[in-house]
Order: structure tokens, then C-alpha cells, then sequence
């Protein structure tokens, strides 16, 4: 457990983490404050498996299924959060640990919402473990695929820290009898109104190569660089759109066609212009996206695909 002990000498020196004074930008151009995160889209073995699990255990709706594919929500919600898509026999993530997907992260509108989640949990038998990372009070469990899912809230901002330029984030324990005690007698109806997709953290062969990937040619912001074997980058402030990792060690391969694994995730920016310039970036800083329609396709140096597209309308 790297604690804010670990990282930042019991936080000596921290500072409030004002607009502006914290992150390292990229050397070009830099995606929006109102950048966001859309879909992400996951292959798994078996389909009526993955639905019964992100139904009962984390209270999504299924939008719709056509064939092999689905599309899921939070309750209350029309924009998809995960899309599924079937392989019969796909391999389970993380044994051995593949290059590609570590977690994506649903991020809930309030620690009530999470408390009510986490007690869920409880409630269902779930295997969980729990984090708080200073910024954000994170839960974590795999799916049948042993592919990997955070649940979390974020903290306000106001009472994020910063040393020097770097924001402080840490792996301590959390309190989760506060957490429980924030859902108070609120029943349990499925996953919250309002969750989004709020990062998604890879696994990577090369973190200097991930940072110019992501931060350079994406226009992601670097936010935190002393965490032993990681690095995040986010947009606007944000602490992390983006984590990557070297922790899959340096054997490992980048998950394939048969994995069970991340097919694509999703940035989403507000205007045809932003989505433009980041193609510009990426060509600029000696990669090749290619176009889906409008969208803009790009693979990270180890075969993970980003769709950035403009922001999809408000559901009617």
C-alpha cells in the first residue's frame, strides 16, 4: 500500500490545489476543460453471464441487446456506460496480467449514492476492496471475466492538495463506516442516476512511452508522477481521465483477439474543432489516427483503441 506518508512525507508542504497551480501540461495542444469520458466498450465470454453480473451486482440497466451485444446504463439514465460484446470461450483477464485494461471507474453523484452501492455489495456476497486515494473514496471488484471495476466518489475539490505541482493522490484506508453511514436509510434501486465513466487505468509496457502517447499526442495533462510504477493524466483539473501502469511486470503481452479484455473507450469534447485538433496533434507528435465518420481512432503503443468524438446530445 503506498500510502500519503509514502509519497509525500505525511504531506509536508502540501497546498491547496487551486485552478491553475497544479499538473504539467503536454508539449502541444491540450484537450478542454469540458473534456469527459463516454462508453467504454468490453469483450467477455459469455454474454447472459456478464448481463446477470452488471444487473444484480452493480445495478445496471440494460438499454438493449442485439445478438451478441448490449449496451448498459445507471437507472434513470439513457447514455450507455458499458457496452458489451461477446467472444465464446474468451480468455479471463488477469491471469496472467495483460498489457490493456486494469479498471475503468464509475464515478457515482454523491458518497450517498456510493454508500448505498457498498452496502449492496455487501448485501450480494460481492469480493471487494477499498481504497481512499485522497482525492476520491474508490471501491474495487472484478467482473466474471476478472476484468477490473472501480466504484468511487470524488471528493470536493476544494480539499485537494497539491505539493509543488503534483497532486496528491495515495492508496490509504478508507472509511467505510463513513461511507455506509452517508447512504443512511436510503433503499437500494439500482446504480445512481448520474454515474459516469470517470477514468479508465491500463496497464502499460513503458510509462514515459504512455505519457507521450497520452499526454503529448492526446493533449492529457500530467497530474501525478511520484506514485511508484504509475503515472495520471487528466483534463480540466480532473485528477485522472487516465491512469497506466507498469505493474503487469515487464513480461507481460498486450491482451488479444481471444482475451477477455477493453475493445475501446471513449473521450468525449465539445466541439468538431476540439476532435479536429487532436487528430492534428496526434499526426504532429508522429502518430496515425484514422476516421470512423467523424469520429477520430487512435491505438495506444499497446493496441488499446481511444474513439474521441464530440460530446453525444442530452437523451430527450
Amino acid at each position: 500500500m503506498t500510502t500519503t506518508s509514502d509519497l509525500f512525507g505525511g504531506a509536508r508542504g502540501a497546498l491547496p490545489a487551486t485552478p491553475g497551480s497544479y499538473g504539467l501540461a503536454p508539449s502541444g495542444a491540450r484537450l478542454p476543460d469540458a473534456t469527459r469520458l463516454g462508453p467504454l466498450r468490453l469483450q467477455v465470454a459469455d454474454l447472459d453471464r456478464s448481463l446477470a453480473f452488471y444487473g444484480s451486482t452493480l445495478g445496471m440497466r440494460l438499454l438493449h441487446r442485439d445478438g451478441g451485444d448490449a449496451a448498459l446504463a445507471a437507472h434513470g439514465d439513457e447514455r450507455p456506460l458499458v457496452e458489451l460484446r461477446s467472444r465464446s470461450g474468451a480468455a479471463p483477464a488477469g491471469s496472467p496480467a495483460r498489457l490493456g485494461l486494469y479498471h475503468f471507474a464509475l464515478l457515482l453523484p454523491d458518497r450517498a449514492a456510493l454508500g448505498a452501492l457498498v452496502r449492496h455489495l455487501g448485501d450480494v456476497g460481492a469480493r471487494f476492496g477499498a481504497a481512499d486515494h485522497l482525492v476520491s473514496e474508490a471501491f474495487y471488484l472484478n467482473d466474471p471475466d476478472g476484468l477490473g471495476i472501480e466504484v468511487y466518489t470524488d471528493r470536493p475539490r476544494s480539499a485537494w492538495r497539491r505539493v509543488d505541482r503534483e497532486l496528491m493522490m495515495a492508496t490509504d484506508p478508507v472509511d467505510i463506516e463513513g461511507v455506509l453511514a452517508a447512504a443512511e436509510a436510503r433503499p437500494w434501486t439500482g446504480l445512481a442516476a448520474g454515474t459516469t465513466v470517470g477514468h479508465v487505468h491500463l496497464h502499460v509496457g513503458d510509462l514515459p512511452r504512455a505519457n507521450a502517447f497520452y499526454g503529448d499526442g492526446l493533449g492529457l495533462d500530467r497530474m501525478v508522477w511520484s506514485y511508484p510504477g504509475a503515472s495520471f493524466l487528466g483534463a480540466g483539473g480532473y485528477h485522472h481521465h487516465l491512469g497506466a501502469n507498469t505493474w503487469a511486470g515487464p513480461g507481460a503481452r498486450p491482451a488479444g483477439a481471444e482475451d477477455a479484455r477493453l475493445l475501446e473507450w471513449t473521450i468525449e469534447l465539445p466541439s468538431e474543432a476540439h476532435v479536429a485538433a487532436v487528430a492534428a496533434n496526434l499526426t504532429d507528435h508522429g502518430f496515425t489516427p484514422r476516421r470512423d465518420a467523424d469520429d477520430v481512432l487512435i491505438d495506444d503503443p499497446w493496441g488499446t483503441t481511444v474513439r474521441v468524438k464530440l460530446e453525444s446530445p442530452p437523451a430527450p
